[in-house]
């Protein structure tokens, strides 16, 4: 009996023993790291094209490493077309959206959350079901609609059609944010002298502010980036920074090295707008959290 014991202690120990650990930690450090060379060779690859000489861009035999940097190539993407006009444009339209999305989606997450009314239930199914739909289905449509409305080929009207993609994501994240902070902080609130909307905007919104962030910056990457619609319901003239990309594309070929170029630099702003609230963002969550 003592001998099973020790037998069966001793498979434990070696389980948990630390090479095991180790082990382990290696595999898991192993598979992070496969994650993210899968994730960034893409990113890595177009600031590769974007630097080198544009024979090298299309090269058959390319290589891993660049052969020679030049800049030649983001003066070739600003000269090819407007650029700054695409950029503004795309800045509108993303600026609109998100200021647009955050606020109503805010209100609307709000009242699913905290009131109980009837047809609550078959709102946030529907919230639901409007993500679940494919954006390529909806096209004609919205372009039907738009073009009876007088908003096709117009910011507004892309803006509009933007929001109803975006807003309901808005509102089931913001929800999710709203339904984690409880209600007794509000009432707490409400008892020592504070308006309902005065419990809000100093108990809630505080503790919401993280959510609104992350959501926003959300909302703002998909419209920066979306490209569909924005073919299909903008005239060249007013074409934002995504389409803008496709004048590369031409009957005589395709610049690559150019059309990376073009691509870096509308990253750019992408990436500055994420680590300068990335770390806002994981405080805020932290410093939000409420000890029972």
């Amino acid at each position: 009996m003592s001998a099973v014991t020790t037998a069966g202690s001793g498979t434990g120990t070696a389980s948990g023993s630390p090479s095991g650990r180790r082990r382990a930690k290696a595999g898991w450090n192993l598979l992070g790291l496969l994650v993210f060379v899968t994730a960034g060779f893409p990113v890595y690859w177009m600031l590769n094209t974007a630097f080198k000489p544009a024979k090298d861009a299309i090269d058959p035999d390319p290589s891993l490493l660049p052969t020679g940097l030049t800049l030649s190539n983001f003066s070739r993407a600003l000269d090819i077309a407007d650029f700054w006009g695409p950029v503004g444009r795309s800045l509108v339209v993303s600026l609109a959206v998100v200021a647009i999305g955050i606020v109503v989606g805010m209100l609307a997450a709000l009242a699913i959350s905290r009131f109980a009314f009837r047809g609550r239930k078959i709102v946030i199914v529907g919230i639901l079901a409007v993500q679940m739909v494919p954006l390529v289905a909806m096209i004609i449509p919205v372009f039907l609609l738009l073009n009876d409305l007088g908003q096709y080929d117009r910011l507004t009207g892309l803006i509009l059609t933007y929001l109803t993609f975006i807003l309901p994501f808005t509102v089931w994240t913001l929800r999710g944010f709203i339904v984690n902070i409880p209600k007794e902080l509000e009432e707490a609130a409400m008892v020592d002298g504070c308006s309902r909307t005065g419990a809000f905007l100093r108990v809630v919104f505080p503790l919401l502010a993280p959510g609104m962030v992350a959501t926003s910056v959300y909302g703002f990457i998909q419209a920066w980036n979306e490209y569909l619609y924005a073919l299909m319901l903008l005239s060249q003239k007013n074409q934002t920074a995504t389409v803008w990309l496709s004048n590369f594309s031409t009957k005589h070929g395709t610049e690559y090295a150019p059309m990376m170029a073009g691509a870096t630099m509308m990253a750019v702003p992408i990436v500055v707008l994420f680590l300068l609230v990335q770390r806002k963002m994981a405080a805020g969550l932290t410093a939000g959290a409420v000890k029972g």
